[in-house]
């Protein structure tokens, strides 16, 4: 028998003795195997924090503008200068940028004005100005400075546009729609940025509370919420968290890389031909001399000695910036105490106090929420 006539029947035969195996093996469960079998058999891989006092690098105190009523959205004259406000925000700054950015935008140019100028170079001001830009607008922002040495850089970065936007209980009726367009149209252009160099990223965000906390709607302002624009927060059971809580929930929320986006929206707005000029302005005076005859108003708390806001106030929180950890990417707050992870360092926080102008960091404070944050991990299973 040659080499060729060997493998001729040798194959069919080996495919034969196979099938008789087969078939007196006994019959399997035959599946696809479950690629979440780690999830659904136990909790999620949830990294431990390091946590120490000496790799705080960083201790930060925010302003944040906060009115009562919510962001002033409206339009006044000033001789013939026409002032389009977009300012207040509290602490949904971030979050209502595009969307109140917008309004400001139908306001300017319900004027016919096509060279606008800009008070403000924060997140608020910088997106009211690509969206003016966007409609054919020549924008100059004046500005008493620039990222990173603006409010906007001492935030925490996550979605929540409704953190501290208003009291609901002083706001009027009509705020509420006006805040779900805004924040509509801000969710959708933050998707714009999504993949791009961690701009904005989607991360999860765990509470964990002994017991399920006690909201007490008040001067936080965080009564609103539309359903189903982020996913639904879902309550863990003991077997699906590594915690020692008896209260554990989880949810995807938006997070931001402030200094990547401030520094990627400010290059974006000098390239399609904007001008930022240091200029700061203290009195009503000041915007008078400006040559444009349509100013948009996203001081923030600087609006307050200008205007003569009486409302207006600032809400102080505290971040303390612990070293980069590259296993933890997610966001946690617990009774006293919170964090967010991002690319420039972990920020730690909890605390708003209304009215305190002081932006001296507290030792203590970071020793509190660092201790408390501490004793969770120090407890965490795995």
């Amino acid at each position: 028998m040659n080499r060729r006539n060997f493998f001729e029947k040798a194959i069919p035969a080996s495919f034969a003795l196979s099938a008789v195996a087969s078939s007196c093996a006994p019959k399997a469960d035959l599946r696809y195997p479950d690629k979440h079998f780690h999830i659904s058999r136990g909790y999620h891989h949830i990294p431990k924090l390091r946590l120490s006092m000496d790799r705080i690098v960083k201790e930060t105190v925010g302003l944040r503008p906060f009115r009562a009523s919510g962001p002033r959205l409206d339009v006044e004259q000033l001789g013939n200068k026409t002032i389009v406000h977009n300012y207040g925000h509290g602490g949904s700054g971030w979050s209502l940028s595009w969307g109140t950015g917008n309004i400001a935008r139908k306001n300017v140019l319900a004027t016919g004005e096509k060279k606008i100028a800009v008070l403000g170079c924060g997140t608020v001001g910088i997106a009211t100005s690509r969206l003016l830009q966007e409609s054919g607008c020549e924008v100059t922002i004046y500005t008493k400075d620039v990222p990173p040495n603006v409010t906007s850089n001492l935030a925490t970065g996550t979605w929540s546009p409704a953190s501290r936007v208003c009291d609901k209980k002083i706001a009027k009726p009509e705020f509420q729609t006006i805040w779900e367009d805004a924040t509509r149209f801000s969710f959708r252009r933050f998707q714009f940025l999504l993949g791009m160099n961690d701009i904005a990223t989607w991360a999860e965000e765990y509470s964990v509370f002994r017991q399920e906390p006690v909201y007490v709607p008040g001067a936080g302002g965080e009564d609103f919420e539309i359903e189903g624009l982020l996913p639904e927060r879902v309550r863990l059971e003991k077997k699906e968290h590594p915690f020692k809580a008896d209260y554990v929930t989880r949810r995807t929320n938006i997070m931001f890389n402030i200094p990547t986006y401030l520094r990627h929206q400010l290059q974006d707005f000098t390239m399609f031909g904007g001008k930022v000029k240091i200029h700061e302005i203290k009195k009503l005076e000041d915007i008078d001399a400006l040559p444009e005859k349509v100013i948009v108003n996203c001081m923030g708390l600087g609006a307050k000695p200008v205007f003569n806001d009486e409302e207006l106030t600032p809400v102080s929180g505290q971040l303390s910036c612990l070293i980069p950890q590259g296993d933890v990417n997610y966001k946690l707050y617990t009774q006293g105490a919170n964090f967010i992870a991002r690319k420039d360092g972990i920020y730690i926080g909890s605390n708003g106090i209304v009215g305190n102008w002081d932006t001296t960091p507290s030792k203590e404070q970071t020793e509190k929420t660092v201790g408390i944050l501490m004793k969770l991990m120090e407890e965490m299973r795995g």
